[in-house]
């Protein structure tokens, strides 16, 4: 059947399942979850004053409902400019920013004087920061649904981001360490009482650059030399991207002494490749060069020092965190002793110590909150994040276009990695890396960043899932045919 055949009263399918059923934007079931998420996030500020202050004030419920405008801003700008877009992502994401909120709110209870807590402002300290950050975070993410109104325009820029992206990652490794450096890791830019971790941006320009590259060589690099125990490995010569990447990885491992951000930009390189391609050997090789990379860098930290030294000394704690228990490895010993004390239930939310924590507030806020809600609800937490990952690579399957497919699932993977990476440091599985938790930690950088990482997976599910006509061609994007903006034809979905 041609598109001219289709009759106008024929009914349009979702991206999803072309032609079986009708398409729904299903927002009002986002209300209803978003809802539920802020009735939540009151629930546990209600429990943390009752734990903390042995009674609850009659302003408890404030915070919870500034969010709660707040996002649902965002869910009104979402029916206007996405009405299509996956209707589980804002909530999820807004019952873990809410969870963080109330945390460092309960955090600043803790260090504010017993006689002075039930009287602490509900916009002060660290959780009214967090508040205003969360405001700034969301507007962002509007704005960027407002301006980006096909995720395929971003391709045009695919070369301006990564140029972007690696100004970012470098900047801090080139300023003094005045500028640059907190708890010995590179990552900022301090200019007076002003900070910014611009890696966070950086993983956004690159992972964008990184799908539009992949998806115009991803023929070439499909390409197989040789066959090795039933895998296809590439040829030889193709392996220069990999290589560039690796080395900027191991450089701001070595230079700006943080393995998070080393392993967390490798990593989401190589996984939009192996999508791209569908060759296992691509991660197998990744696999090989990081950890080949890291070890490198801990022998010759242990023999040379210099800019190894540090990376040595954060392996050496992971390897042994109660040989010196009450210096070097106290930060990680005390948030073994904080998921232990929680247990299966935890305290309790307020019941806990966070203070015995080094930066809670940040990047063992993980270990924080799961002294007081336990094994059972970190799981829960785990559960949200994977619910994200999930329908990002939801979002992923269905988009009809090549670049929208890497896009989607290298900023699906990304988040589901930052989470691993920063699990595993707390929980010693691998060594510490000074991540922030996404939506959870405290700072602008990180909640703003991940924010407009949620806006770009919003339009890329409701391109996938926004109604086409039978036989009909994509929707074309303002400035220029879809070809143009990806290096491939359009797929054009037909019966």
């Amino acid at each position: 059947m041609t598109a001219a055949a289709v009759p106008a009263t024929s009914p349009v399918s979702t991206g999803e399942q072309p032609g079986v059923r009708l398409a729904r934007s299903r927002r009002n079931a986002e209300l209803s979850l978003l809802l539920l998420a802020m009735v939540l996030v009151a629930a546990y500020a209600a429990t943390v004053e009752a734990n903390v202050l042995d009674t609850v004030t009659p302003d408890f419920w404030i915070p919870a409902a500034a969010l709660g405008l707040v996002f649902l801003g965002l869910h009104l700008v979402i029916r206007w400019l996405a009405p299509f877009a996956d209707p589980a992502l804002l909530p999820a994401v807004a019952l873990l920013n809410g969870i963080g909120v109330g945390f460092l709110r309960r955090y600043d209870l803790a260090l504010a004087a017993p006689a002075d807590r039930e009287h602490l402002a509900i916009f002060a300290g660290t959780g009214g920061r967090q508040l205003a950050w969360t405001l700034i975070s969301v507007v962002l993410a509007a704005g960027l649904l407002a301006i980006m109104r096909d995720h395929r325009s971003l391709s045009r820029y695919a070369y301006t981001l990564g140029l972007a992206g690696i100004v970012l990652v470098m900047i801090p490794a080139v300023l003094p360490a005045r500028f640059s450096e907190i708890n010995n890791a590179k990552l900022w830019i301090r200019v007076g009482g002003f900070q910014i971790q611009p890696g966070e941006f950086a993983k956004l320009a690159l992972l964008t650059f990184f799908a539009y590259y992949l998806v115009r060589k991803r023929e070439v690099l499909s390409l197989a030399s040789r066959r090795l125990l039933g895998i296809d490995f590439p040829r030889g010569r193709d392996l220069g991207p990999v290589l560039v990447v690796w080395m900027i990885s191991i450089l701001v491992l070595v230079f700006e002494k943080d393995l998070g951000t080393s392993l967390l930009y490798f990593g989401m390189f190589v996984v939009t490749l192996y999508i791209a391609t569908e060759r296992v050997s691509w991660l197998l090789i990744g696999l090989i060069l990081f950890f080949g990379g890291a070890y490198l860098a801990y022998v010759l930290g242990s023999t040379v020092g210099g800019p190894f030294a540090n990376f040595y000394l954060r392996a050496e704690i992971w390897l042994d965190p109660f040989g010196d228990p009450h210096d070097k490895g106290y930060q990680l010993v005390q948030g073994l002793l904080a998921l232990g004390t929680g247990g299966l239930f935890g305290a309790g939310p307020g019941a806990g110590q966070p203070t015995l924590l080094p930066e809670v507030q940040t990047d063992f806020i993980f270990a924080g909150i799961g002294e007081e809600i336990g094994l059972f609800g970190l799981s829960a937490l785990l559960v949200v994040y994977l619910l994200i990952v999930e329908r990002g690579l939801r979002a992923a399957l269905a988009v009809r276009d090549s670049f929208g497919k890497l896009l989607a699932g290298g900023l699906a993977f990304t988040l589901g990695l930052q989470v691993f990476v920063i699990v595993g440091g707390i929980s010693k599985l691998i060594p510490l890396t000074g991540q922030t938790t996404p939506f959870l930690s405290a700072g602008g950088s990180s909640l703003m960043a991940n924010w407009l990482l949620i806006a770009t997976l919003l339009r890329v599910s409701d391109g996938a899932r926004r109604p086409v006509a039978p036989g009909g061609p994509l929707p074309r994007p303002s400035g220029g045919r879809p070809e143009q903006l990806h290096g491939a034809p359009t797929e054009v979905i037909r019966p």
